[in-house]
């Protein structure tokens, strides 16, 4: 008599429809549905319905369950993706419930590793290399010009194009400098974000190719002989007092926009007509001296029922303890109609051409516009002697100056105060 030896099969599920998920009913003790291949749908006493993954781990075997979300919000066509997507990493040997805590760990980071986080703790390392005033002026820049269009990007989601977005930002108001110092400043910020590891690679490296040469648009001036149409504009311009003694102030001292509105009273020394400005707001980072004409002194004459009691001599309109703005006597002269033909910076590029013209010292005019000489041991000697020269020169451009006004009134001859104009 022969045994026959039959082979238990094991029962295959049948698949799950929503007419069954939706007529299974609450018990007193949780219970599953299978839909095949690990997805079950378990039923809790409370009526919960549940989708489950169950699967072996990778090298251990050890049964797990992944839940991957309730139902009817996550449908039985979504659950049925979600199994088939976690079936391809068992088949990677990846185990489904790590990758999916790292998916959630690397989505908090991303989070809290904002551009504008990562840039706060750049600045705290940063401020040990430099001095604060630096620090600070870094700072702002990064507030005013960055952190508005990428500051709560996540770092690693910060690309290239959107960089390039804030350089364009600045380079459309003719800031081409400024855009030269953020787009290095971005850069630093994210080469520190690899070097702790919060990203893998910078791709911020080339933004600065994208900037263009300022020796095309960075610094439009007019020609000698076109300085008595800037004055015949400011005459008639529709712009404030602060602004229109702003700009002469730096025609006739020959600064920086940037120095010119953080010109403070203090830096004034009244009996020997001299303007000290400290070394830490000089570009080339060294005090410069700037001799000071009649004309430079009428405009303070000017100022000072306006601004006197305050530290800045040209102070903010909207935030009077402020200094203005350095795009300020850029704006204005937009809008007097120089727009492509000048800018702030461009009064010194006028100054320095005039004087070229009629002869002055060419060490006295570079020691003027506060330029580094190349040569140290001369650049020394220029500081120390050229300070009579450099006066006279001065004296004799502001009288320039009020001749190019003549017919035209310059704030520089004002005798009468703001409240009788």
């Amino acid at each position: 008599m022969y045994l026959r030896c039959v082979t238990k099969m094991p029962k295959i599920p049948q698949p799950l429809t929503p007419k069954k998920i939706d007529a299974a009913e609450k018990k007193d003790k949780e219970y599953n549905l299978a839909d095949g291949q690990g997805l079950f749908l378990r039923v809790k006493p409370s009526g919960k319905k549940v989708w489950i993954f169950n699967y072996s781990e990778p090298f251990t075997q050890r049964r797990k369950n992944l839940t991957l979300g309730n139902y009817p919000d996550l449908s039985l066509k979504l659950a049925r993706e979600k199994r088939q997507q976690n079936r391809e990493l068992l088949a990677k040997d990846i185990d489904p419930i790590a990758h999916r805590d790292q998916q959630i760990e690397k989505k908090r980071a991303a989070a809290s590793n904002t551009f504008k986080a990562v840039a706060e703790r750049w600045i705290e390392v940063h401020r040990t290399k430099v001095k604060p005033d630096t620090a600070n002026k870094i700072w702002r820049s990064l507030e005013n010009d960055v952190f508005p269009r990428v500051g709560s990007i996540p770092i690693e989601q910060l690309t290239a194009p959107k960089a390039i977005e804030v350089i364009q930002a600045l380079t459309k108001r003719n800031s081409f400098e400024m855009a030269r110092k953020v787009a290095r400043r971005m850069n630093n910020v994210m080469s520190f974000a690899v070097n702790v590891g919060i990203v893998q690679h910078n791709p911020l490296t080339g933004i600065n190719q994208m900037i263009p040469s300022s020796r095309v648009k960075n610094m439009p001036t007019l020609t000698p002989d076109e300085l008595p149409e800037l004055m015949r504009a400011l005459n008639f311009a529709n712009i404030k007092y602060v602004t229109r003694c702003l700009i002469e102030w730096q025609l006739h001292t020959m600064v920086r926009p940037g120095e010119a509105v953080q010109a403070r009273w203090q830096e004034i020394d009244f009996d020997n007509a001299i303007w000290a400005i400290p070394s830490e707001r000089m570009k080339m980072g060294r005090p410069h001296e700037v001799p000071l004409t009649k004309q430079s002194l009428a405009l303070l004459e000017f100022m000072q029922p306006l601004s006197g009691h305050r530290e800045f001599i040209f102070p903010s309109d909207r935030a009077p303890l402020k200094h203005a703005n350095k795009e300020t006597a850029n704006m204005a002269l937009k809008r007097m109609g120089f727009e492509g033909r000048l800018v702030a910076h461009g009064l010194r590029a006028l100054a320095s051409t005039t004087l070229n013209e009629q002869g002055f010292d060419k060490d006295v005019i570079e020691v003027a516009l506060a330029h580094i000489d190349k040569d140290k041991i001369r650049g020394a000697y220029n500081r120390a002697t050229y300070m009579k020269q450099r006066r006279e020169m001065m004296e004799w451009w502001s009288e320039h100056i009020e001749k190019a006004a003549y017919g035209n009134r310059s704030m520089s001859q004002a005798n009468s105060s703001p409240s009788n104009n």
